[in-house]
């Protein structure tokens, strides 16, 4: 499934969030690895998209004491989840206090993966790469 769209939802006082039906589809098991990601944000992978990831890192050409820091941070603030009945996951409380998101968050689809943002940091995010999008758009294609 490629995970696409955003969507804005309340963070309860459990850490729960709910995700779209549409994105749970791609959790078929109901099994969500939470990994800290890019520009403050959590990463929520289906668990073949999160082995992956952690392949490719170990198949890095980066210095291998890089790759060691790396997996040494990815590895102890990972988190295996599992979706609730109602669609939610409780979002683990070392990423939400690293990363300082708050209760009011973004759940955005990136292709493989989805990633959680606090409100107000992605829409300034958002306000500050737009002007950019279509210079990097053609770029990309050439």
């Amino acid at each position: 499934m490629i995970f696409t769209g955003q969507t804005e939802r309340s963070i309860d006082e459990k850490s729960r969030i709910s995700l779209p039906t549409k994105m749970r589809e791609g959790f078929p098991a109901g099994i969500v690895y939470a990994s800290p990601g890019f520009n403050d944000s959590i990463w929520l992978s289906p668990e073949i998209v999160f082995e992956e990831q952690l392949r490719k890192l170990g198949a890095s050409s980066l210095p291998e004491e890089s790759v060691m820091e790396l997996k040494q941070i990815l590895y102890s603030q990972s988190q295996r989840l599992e979706l609730d009945k109602q669609g939610r996951i409780r979002l683990p409380e070392n990423l939400l206090h690293l990363l300082d998101i708050g209760k009011q968050a973004f759940i955005l689809g990136v292709g493989d993966h989805l990633e959680v943002l606090d409100q107000t940091k992605w829409t300034e995010q958002l306000e500050k790469k737009l002007p950019n999008f279509h210079d990097i758009m053609k770029r990309a294609r050439t």
